[in-house]
């Protein structure tokens, strides 16, 4: 059985899964009002997804942004991301910027939780978590698989390898080809859930087959699942509104 992980009021890995929506706005002006929209969603948790932003290659640029969202959302947990585009993101960055950045990010005091991508060189992400770890910022460990749905048991060693590293929130998401593959990384789920866990996951199939997978965490062990507001950040998000209605539902219900 996993455990939990309390983020500002926000404890994942019990009871209805959390709802994070992306902020992916490309200017500083866009993104202020895209953060004061997401005041009437409500939402659990904001990533802020650098890579949509166009000044992402500045770290002043990434710090004044970060203020400003800190400003408009002060109590709700914020997740910086560069999602790179070999993992279905907006662009590609040197391996040396990515760590620059997300150390920058860290140490600004303006976010809760860094994303940190489990492809890249090992050395590299054993050392941001530290990093992260030495400012009281937490780590999502990531994996993202837009190529198919690897086998139940690569699933699972993904995570555990997520997690042996030091990550406080494993993450994968993969893409389906067939109904069978979205039943794949639920059986990853829960698997991982009961048998090796000692801290919240979050897993998603992705992808119009893959919706299921974004609602069902509270039964199969994900304890964050992803709801667009301006627009999705990834291919099957459901809007942030009617994803909390049919969490709800099912939470209800059990």
């Amino acid at each position: 059985m996993s455990g939990t992980v309390t983020v500002k009021n926000v404890t994942l890995g019990e009871g209805m899964p959390k709802i994070c929506v992306p902020l992916v706005s490309t200017t500083l002006l866009e993104l202020e009002a895209e953060a004061e929209a997401l005041k009437g969603l409500a939402p659990d948790v904001v990533e802020w997804r650098s890579d949509f932003f166009e000044g992402v290659e500045d770290i002043a640029a990434v710090q004044a942004a970060l203020e400003v969202i800190q400003g408009i959302l002060p109590d709700i947990p914020l997740i910086f991301t560069f999602r790179s585009a070999r993992e279905g993101g907006e662009k590609e960055i040197s391996a040396e910027y990515y760590v620059q950045l997300n150390k920058a990010a860290a140490e600004s005091g303006w976010v809760d939780i860094i994303d940190v991508e489990l492809s890249g060189e090992e050395p590299k992400v054993r050392e941001l978590i530290a990093a992260a770890h030495a400012c009281g910022v937490f780590v999502i460990v990531s994996n993202h698989d837009f190529a198919g749905t690897p086998s139940e048991e690569e699933i699972v060693s993904r995570l555990r390898r997520a997690q042996e590293l030091g990550g406080d929130l494993p993450k994968i998401a993969v893409m389906p080809g067939s109904p069978g593959d979205v039943l794949t990384l639920l059986a990853a789920t829960n698997k991982m859930q009961e048998l090796y866990a000692d801290r919240p996951i979050i897993t998603m199939s992705m992808g119009g087959e893959g919706v299921v997978s974004r609602l069902a965490g509270e039964i199969f062990g994900s304890a964050l699942t992803f709801g667009a507001a301006h627009k999705p950040s990834a291919p099957g998000q459901v809007a942030a509104a009617e994803l909390r209605k049919v969490l709800e539902l099912l939470h209800k219900s059990l």
